[in-house]
């Protein structure tokens, strides 16, 4: 679920045991996620590929930084396909193919992205020395 290696990176940026630097970065994650991922659907809806393509570039990225590792790959499928481009198979897409490949992987993303936070704050809860969650 959380690639560690990047996650204690972040941890190091952490001045005390309190964690709220990288606590504050996974609360700001999971506020950016959950606002991204009814942007995806509204998207979706509209066949907007273009629009798609943006929002998991930008989904990847915040993922990346926190070492969300499973939403990170899933949200590069969904960058790519909204380009209409299938990079396993190096083949271009129609836009109803490109749609018919993001569908699954908008459900998919979701339930990777609940895992990772629920990890994340089961992680804090037990890690950090102050317990409250930071306001989102």
């Amino acid at each position: 679920t959380i690639d560690m290696d990047t996650f204690h990176q972040i941890l190091d940026l952490d001045e005390d045991d309190t964690h709220d630097f990288s606590r504050g970065m996974a609360w700001a994650y999971f506020s950016q996620a959950s606002s991204t991922f009814d942007d995806m659907d509204e998207a979706f809806e509209k066949k907007d590929l273009a629009k798609l393509s943006s929002l998991g570039h930008f989904l990847k990225g915040s993922s990346a930084a926190l070492g969300v590792a499973k939403v990170q790959a899933s949200c590069e499928k969904i960058q790519h396909y909204g380009q209409q481009r299938d990079e396993e198979s190096g083949k271009d897409l129609t836009s109803g193919a490109a749609l018919d490949k993001i569908k699954p992987l908008l459900s998919k993303v979701k339930v990777e992205y609940a895992a990772a936070e629920k990890w994340l704050k089961e992680w804090y809860k037990e890690n950090a020395a102050e317990e409250e969650e930071p306001d989102s």
